[in-house]
Protein backbone atom coordinates (compact mmCIF):
# COMPACT_ATOMS: atom_id res chain seq x y z
CA UNK A 1 0.00 0.00 0.00
CA UNK A 2 1.65 3.27 -1.10
CA UNK A 3 0.47 5.31 1.93
CA UNK A 4 2.84 2.61 3.88
CA UNK A 5 6.77 2.74 3.11
CA UNK A 6 8.21 0.09 6.21
CA UNK A 7 4.85 -1.67 6.54
CA UNK A 8 2.88 -3.78 4.60
CA UNK A 9 -0.88 -3.85 5.02
CA UNK A 10 -3.02 -7.13 3.99
CA UNK A 11 -6.61 -6.35 4.45
CA UNK A 12 -7.81 -10.19 6.30
CA UNK A 13 -11.51 -8.73 5.84
CA UNK A 14 -13.45 -5.98 5.06
CA UNK A 15 -12.48 -3.44 7.83
CA UNK A 16 -9.79 -5.62 9.02
CA UNK A 17 -6.31 -5.56 8.17
CA UNK A 18 -2.76 -6.95 9.11
CA UNK A 19 0.03 -4.49 9.18
CA UNK A 20 3.64 -6.00 9.25
CA UNK A 21 6.81 -3.98 9.97
CA UNK A 22 8.73 -5.40 6.90
CA UNK A 23 12.58 -4.51 8.49
CA UNK A 24 12.00 -6.85 10.87
CA UNK A 25 12.78 -10.60 10.90
CA UNK A 26 9.22 -12.98 10.33
CA UNK A 27 10.76 -14.41 13.87
CA UNK A 28 10.29 -11.27 15.49
CA UNK A 29 7.76 -8.92 14.35
CA UNK A 30 4.57 -8.70 16.15
CA UNK A 31 1.33 -8.63 14.45
CA UNK A 32 -0.29 -5.20 14.33
CA UNK A 33 -3.94 -5.20 13.27
CA UNK A 34 -5.99 -2.23 12.12
CA UNK A 35 -9.90 -2.53 12.31
CA UNK A 36 -12.28 0.42 11.07
CA UNK A 37 -15.11 0.87 12.75
CA UNK A 38 -17.82 3.65 11.18
CA UNK A 39 -17.27 5.75 14.07
CA UNK A 40 -13.56 5.04 15.43
CA UNK A 41 -10.90 2.61 14.35
CA UNK A 42 -8.77 0.26 16.54
CA UNK A 43 -5.07 -0.55 15.80
CA UNK A 44 -4.26 -3.95 18.43
CA UNK A 45 -0.55 -3.73 19.18
CA UNK A 46 1.90 -1.38 17.54
CA UNK A 47 5.15 -3.15 16.62
CA UNK A 48 8.76 -1.37 17.44
CA UNK A 49 8.07 1.84 16.66
CA UNK A 50 11.28 2.46 14.68
CA UNK A 51 9.38 3.67 12.02
CA UNK A 52 6.30 6.03 11.10
CA UNK A 53 3.17 4.04 11.87
CA UNK A 54 0.32 6.61 13.14
CA UNK A 55 0.88 8.23 9.59
CA UNK A 56 0.15 5.88 7.32
CA UNK A 57 -3.20 4.96 9.13
CA UNK A 58 -3.99 8.43 9.71
CA UNK A 59 -3.81 8.80 5.54
CA UNK A 60 -5.97 5.58 5.59
CA UNK A 61 -8.65 6.16 7.79
CA UNK A 62 -9.94 9.82 8.93
CA UNK A 63 -11.75 8.89 12.18
CA UNK A 64 -10.42 8.89 15.39
CA UNK A 65 -7.92 6.01 16.79
CA UNK A 66 -7.67 4.41 19.44
CA UNK A 67 -4.39 2.20 20.16
CA UNK A 68 -4.58 -0.42 22.34
CA UNK A 69 -1.59 -2.79 23.59
CA UNK A 70 -2.13 -6.22 24.45
CA UNK A 71 0.93 -5.76 26.66
CA UNK A 72 3.71 -3.80 27.43
CA UNK A 73 6.56 -5.51 25.84
CA UNK A 74 8.94 -4.08 23.13
CA UNK A 75 7.37 -5.74 20.11
CA UNK A 76 4.36 -4.99 20.58
CA UNK A 77 4.22 -1.17 22.44
CA UNK A 78 7.24 0.07 20.76
CA UNK A 79 5.09 2.20 18.45
CA UNK A 80 2.14 3.39 20.69
CA UNK A 81 4.04 7.02 21.83
CA UNK A 82 3.09 7.83 18.18
CA UNK A 83 -0.66 7.80 19.25
CA UNK A 84 -2.93 10.19 20.97
CA UNK A 85 -5.14 7.79 22.33
CA UNK A 86 -3.13 5.06 24.10
CA UNK A 87 -4.83 2.03 25.99
CA UNK A 88 -3.14 -0.89 27.63
CA UNK A 89 -4.31 -3.06 31.08
CA UNK A 90 -3.78 -1.31 34.62
CA UNK A 91 -1.51 -4.07 35.55
CA UNK A 92 0.64 -2.50 33.32
CA UNK A 93 0.61 1.07 33.26
CA UNK A 94 4.23 1.49 34.91
CA UNK A 95 5.82 0.00 32.66
CA UNK A 96 4.01 2.06 29.23
CA UNK A 97 5.23 5.46 31.09
CA UNK A 98 8.67 4.20 32.22
CA UNK A 99 9.67 1.81 30.03
CA UNK A 100 13.31 -0.08 30.69
CA UNK A 101 15.25 -2.29 28.84
CA UNK A 102 14.69 -4.79 31.52
CA UNK A 103 11.13 -4.26 32.10
CA UNK A 104 9.98 -4.51 28.59
CA UNK A 105 12.66 -7.74 27.71
CA UNK A 106 14.27 -5.43 24.86
CA UNK A 107 17.51 -7.28 25.91
CA UNK A 108 16.16 -10.21 23.70
CA UNK A 109 16.04 -8.42 20.64
CA UNK A 110 19.46 -8.60 18.68
CA UNK A 111 20.78 -7.69 15.68
CA UNK A 112 19.99 -10.21 13.15
CA UNK A 113 16.35 -9.29 13.98
CA UNK A 114 16.81 -6.14 12.18
CA UNK A 115 16.26 -6.38 8.14
CA UNK A 116 17.28 -2.94 8.00
CA UNK A 117 18.16 -0.34 10.71
CA UNK A 118 16.42 2.99 11.06
CA UNK A 119 19.62 4.42 10.26
CA UNK A 120 23.04 4.37 10.59
CA UNK A 121 23.43 5.32 14.16
CA UNK A 122 21.18 2.80 15.59
CA UNK A 123 22.17 0.17 18.35
CA UNK A 124 20.15 -2.10 19.01
CA UNK A 125 21.77 -3.32 22.17
CA UNK A 126 21.26 0.01 23.87
CA UNK A 127 17.95 0.59 22.41
CA UNK A 128 14.95 1.05 24.42
CA UNK A 129 11.18 2.07 23.37
CA UNK A 130 10.06 5.49 24.14
CA UNK A 131 7.69 6.13 27.41
CA UNK A 132 3.98 6.14 26.10
CA UNK A 133 1.99 6.46 29.06
CA UNK A 134 -1.31 5.37 28.85
CA UNK A 135 -4.34 8.05 28.64
CA UNK A 136 -7.31 5.22 28.30
CA UNK A 137 -6.39 2.21 30.65
CA UNK A 138 -8.51 -0.83 30.04
CA UNK A 139 -9.21 -3.82 32.85
CA UNK A 140 -11.73 -7.19 32.71
CA UNK A 141 -14.81 -6.66 30.96
CA UNK A 142 -14.24 -3.00 29.63
CA UNK A 143 -16.04 -2.58 26.38
CA UNK A 144 -14.27 -0.63 23.41
CA UNK A 145 -16.98 0.49 21.09
CA UNK A 146 -16.28 1.45 17.46
CA UNK A 147 -19.75 2.25 16.75
CA UNK A 148 -20.91 -0.84 14.55
CA UNK A 149 -18.20 -3.31 16.45
CA UNK A 150 -18.26 -4.29 19.97
CA UNK A 151 -14.89 -5.37 21.78
CA UNK A 152 -14.28 -6.63 25.30
CA UNK A 153 -11.56 -6.56 27.62
CA UNK A 154 -10.18 -10.36 28.92
CA UNK A 155 -7.75 -10.21 30.83
CA UNK A 156 -5.77 -12.68 30.15
CA UNK A 157 -2.48 -12.86 33.16
CA UNK A 158 0.69 -15.33 32.50
CA UNK A 159 2.66 -14.22 30.03
CA UNK A 160 3.08 -10.91 31.16
CA UNK A 161 0.39 -9.16 33.99
CA UNK A 162 -1.27 -7.29 32.08
CA UNK A 163 -1.56 -9.61 29.24
CA UNK A 164 -4.92 -8.74 27.36
CA UNK A 165 -7.14 -10.33 24.55
CA UNK A 166 -9.69 -7.83 22.86
CA UNK A 167 -13.09 -10.33 22.29
CA UNK A 168 -15.95 -9.77 19.96
CA UNK A 169 -19.04 -11.63 21.02
CA UNK A 170 -20.73 -10.90 17.53
CA UNK A 171 -18.47 -12.66 15.00
CA UNK A 172 -16.26 -15.21 17.45
CA UNK A 173 -13.08 -13.50 16.99
CA UNK A 174 -10.30 -12.93 19.34
CA UNK A 175 -7.60 -11.24 19.36
CA UNK A 176 -4.69 -12.84 21.49
CA UNK A 177 -1.50 -11.23 21.61
CA UNK A 178 1.18 -13.16 23.02
CA UNK A 179 -1.30 -15.65 25.23
CA UNK A 180 -1.49 -17.50 22.22
CA UNK A 181 0.18 -18.17 18.57
CA UNK A 182 1.28 -21.03 16.75
CA UNK A 183 4.55 -21.46 17.96
CA UNK A 184 6.38 -21.76 21.15
CA UNK A 185 4.38 -19.52 23.88
CA UNK A 186 6.98 -17.33 26.09
CA UNK A 187 6.59 -18.52 30.08
CA UNK A 188 9.91 -17.85 30.97
CA UNK A 189 9.93 -14.33 31.17
CA UNK A 190 10.98 -12.21 34.44
CA UNK A 191 7.39 -11.51 35.06
CA UNK A 192 5.70 -14.36 33.73
CA UNK A 193 3.95 -17.16 35.86
CA UNK A 194 3.47 -20.65 34.29
CA UNK A 195 0.50 -21.16 36.45
CA UNK A 196 -1.41 -18.04 35.69
CA UNK A 197 -0.49 -18.75 32.05
CA UNK A 198 -2.08 -22.06 32.47
CA UNK A 199 -5.23 -20.65 33.97
CA UNK A 200 -5.67 -18.11 31.24
CA UNK A 201 -5.22 -20.73 28.23
CA UNK A 202 -8.15 -22.95 30.05
CA UNK A 203 -10.32 -20.20 30.23
CA UNK A 204 -9.54 -19.24 26.73
CA UNK A 205 -10.67 -22.12 25.70
CA UNK A 206 -14.70 -21.30 27.15
CA UNK A 207 -15.37 -18.91 24.44
CA UNK A 208 -17.11 -19.87 21.43
CA UNK A 209 -14.20 -18.89 18.88
CA UNK A 210 -14.53 -18.67 15.21
CA UNK A 211 -11.01 -17.21 14.42
CA UNK A 212 -7.87 -16.30 16.80
CA UNK A 213 -5.98 -13.18 15.22
CA UNK A 214 -2.61 -14.02 17.00
CA UNK A 215 0.49 -11.88 18.04
CA UNK A 216 2.57 -13.42 15.97
CA UNK A 217 2.26 -15.40 12.81
CA UNK A 218 -0.77 -16.71 11.21
CA UNK A 219 -4.37 -16.40 11.97
CA UNK A 220 -6.22 -20.04 12.89
CA UNK A 221 -9.53 -21.22 14.30
CA UNK A 222 -10.64 -23.33 17.26
CA UNK A 223 -9.67 -27.08 16.62
CA UNK A 224 -6.02 -25.03 15.82
CA UNK A 225 -6.28 -23.21 19.18
CA UNK A 226 -7.10 -26.62 21.40
CA UNK A 227 -4.36 -27.91 19.68
CA UNK A 228 -1.78 -25.11 20.60
CA UNK A 229 -3.28 -25.43 23.96
CA UNK A 230 -2.97 -29.23 24.77
CA UNK A 231 0.62 -29.33 23.22
CA UNK A 232 1.48 -26.19 25.45
CA UNK A 233 -0.07 -27.95 28.46
CA UNK A 234 1.99 -31.37 27.71
CA UNK A 235 4.85 -28.66 27.66
CA UNK A 236 6.03 -29.15 24.04
CA UNK A 237 5.36 -25.40 22.98
CA UNK A 238 6.43 -23.66 26.55
CA UNK A 239 9.55 -22.30 27.00
CA UNK A 240 9.63 -23.38 30.64
CA UNK A 241 9.05 -26.98 30.39
CA UNK A 242 10.53 -28.08 27.08
CA UNK A 243 8.83 -31.02 25.74
CA UNK A 244 11.08 -34.16 25.75
CA UNK A 245 10.74 -37.13 23.02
Amino acid sequence: MEKFIDYSYTRVSDDIALILEKKVSDDWRCNIWHIQGSEKDLIIDTGLGLWPLADGIIRISKKPIIALCTHSHHDHAGGLNQFNVRSGHIDELDIFAKPSRESTVATLIKAEHLIEKPNDDFNINNWCMKPAPITDPVKEGDIIDLGNRIFQIIHFPGHSPGSIGIWEKKTGVMFTGDTLYDGVLYDHLYHSVPTVFKESLFRLKEFPIRTIHAGHGPSFGKEKMFQIIEEYMSGKRSMVCPYKT
